[in-house]
């Protein structure tokens, strides 16, 4: 039971992780007020996530940091997560 709970914990975060990502993907493209408090909010959690990856995944003017992280969350760090929490329990 635990195991099932934490698990589907695990799945909301990454997906609204991912939500957040899709937004800020939106942001740059309509450019909103950057002292907007929603916007340094998301700005704010989704930036350490994106900049590591950026030294890897721009590509000429095309920034696909946003692509990788949802990539690597998706394929990797949550399977990974649920194999730990699999493990524990």
């Amino acid at each position: 039971m635990v195991q099932y709970i934490l698990i589907q914990a695990g799945y909301f975060l990454f997906e609204f992780v991912t939500f957040l990502i899709f937004i800020n993907i939106v942001f740059s493209w309509i450019r909103p007020n950057p002292s907007n408090v929603i916007v340094k909010t998301i700005y704010g959690l989704t930036e350490p996530i994106l900049m590591p990856l950026r030294r890897f995944t721009i590509i000429g003017p095309l920034d696909l940091s946003a692509f990788a992280a949802i990539l690597l969350m998706q394929f990797i760090l949550f399977p990974l997560y649920k194999m730990v929490i699999s493990l524990i329990f």
